[in-house]
Formats: C-alpha cells, sequence, structure tokens
C-alpha cells in the first residue's frame, strides 16, 4: 500500500512539474541562437557561435530554420541534435551526458531515455532470453533523434540545415515545439555564451 502511496506521489509531481515547464513564461526574443543572432553562412550554413564560446559552455541551443536544436561540447567534439527528445519531447538541453557502453549519450531529464550523441540512437537495457547469463546489455532502438551536421570554420561553429527528406521520431516533437512557440532555451539555466 505504501508503495502505491509513493508513486502515485511521484507521478503528481512530475504532473506537476510538466505543467510549469509547458505554462512557464515565454521569451518572444529568444528564438535566434542563444549566443547571438543566427546568421546564414553562403553554403548555407546557419552559424551558431564561437568555437572557443561554445566550448566553456558546454551545450548552447539555437533556432535553425526554426527548428530548436541543442549542441554539446563534450570530450573534445561539438554534437547537435534537436532539442527535444524523441519520446515525449523532453528538453534535452537540461539532460546530463553519461558514458553507456563506450558512447556518449545524453539522458532525457523528463523520462531517462538514452541517446547516443554521435549518432542519435535510442539505448535501452535489456535481457537477451537466449543468452543463458540473463545478464542485461545495451541494446539499440535505431536512430530515433535527428542529428546535425557541425562545421567549424576560422572560430566559428555552423550547423547544416536538417535534410528533411529522411524523418526521424525526433521529428514530430521538433515540429510542435516550432509551431507552439514554446522553448526549451527559456528552460537552461544561463551561460557565460548566453550574456
Amino acid at each position: 500500500m505504501l508503495d502505491l502511496i509513493i508513486l502515485s506521489l511521484h507521478f503528481l509531481a512530475c504532473f506537476l512539474i510538466s505543467l510549469v515547464i509547458w505554462w512557464a513564461p515565454k521569451d518572444v526574443a529568444s528564438h535566434s541562437s542563444s549566443t547571438g543572432t543566427a546568421e546564414i553562412h553562403p553554403d548555407g550554413l546557419v552559424l551558431i557561435g564561437k568555437e572557443d564560446d561554445m566550448k566553456r559552455s558546454r551545450r548552447v541551443t539555437a533556432k535553425v530554420e526554426g527548428r530548436e536544436i541543442v549542441v554539446f561540447y563534450h570530450e573534445g567534439k561539438f554534437h547537435a541534435l534537436d532539442s527535444r527528445c524523441y519520446h515525449e519531447g523532453g528538453p534535452l538541453c537540461l539532460g546530463e551526458i553519461e558514458d553507456i557502453n563506450g558512447q556518449a549519450c545524453i539522458i532525457c531529464p523528463w523520462h531517462k531515455y538514452k541517446i547516443t550523441l554521435e549518432t542519435g540512437e535510442g539505448l535501452y537495457e535489456g535481457i537477451n532470453p537466449l543468452d543463458p547469463s540473463w545478464a542485461p546489455q545495451w541494446q539499440s532502438k535505431g536512430v530515433k533523434q535527428r542529428i546535425h551536421k557541425i562545421t567549424i570554420d576560422n572560430g566559428n561553429v555552423y550547423v547544416s540545415p536538417p535534410d528533411l527528406s529522411v524523418s526521424f521520431d525526433s521529428d514530430y516533437f521538433a515540429d510542435k515545439y516550432k509551431n507552439s512557440g514554446d522553448s526549451a532555451m527559456e528552460k537552461q539555466s544561463t551561460t557565460p555564451a548566453a550574456e
């Protein structure tokens, strides 16, 4: 009975947190890169910010063709993904990065879904019934999260516009939040690059 009460309180708390996030005040002026206004490079690349600033801040959100993305700098590499989790639209810019089975992964803060930074694959821990050890192993759900190509040129970080001819599960929430105007950027803590 105590377990049921604790579980009910947990679900209530999660529901209330999601309401607070959903109804939080929106800052309409922050729909460009959080490092400044987004600029388009002659070859179609979108300027996200200065490489040194982004290395210091470690994560930056930006809009690329109206689509909110998050750029991470982790272990010497830049990674760009849709900013909303493919599962239920959780703000990945607020997630923690963990090493899972030798792969850097962002952990969605809402439901703890694991997404590789390199490929956008969703990972889960499962048991293979044919394996006699019955030891849980990390498995891939396939590529679920859209990743975006990063280009570094003259100390600037650029992102290529998304190729929408191929669809990913995260596209649903990217479009949903693009149209609603709700942004994870306002919920992100202030970084040195945003100042």
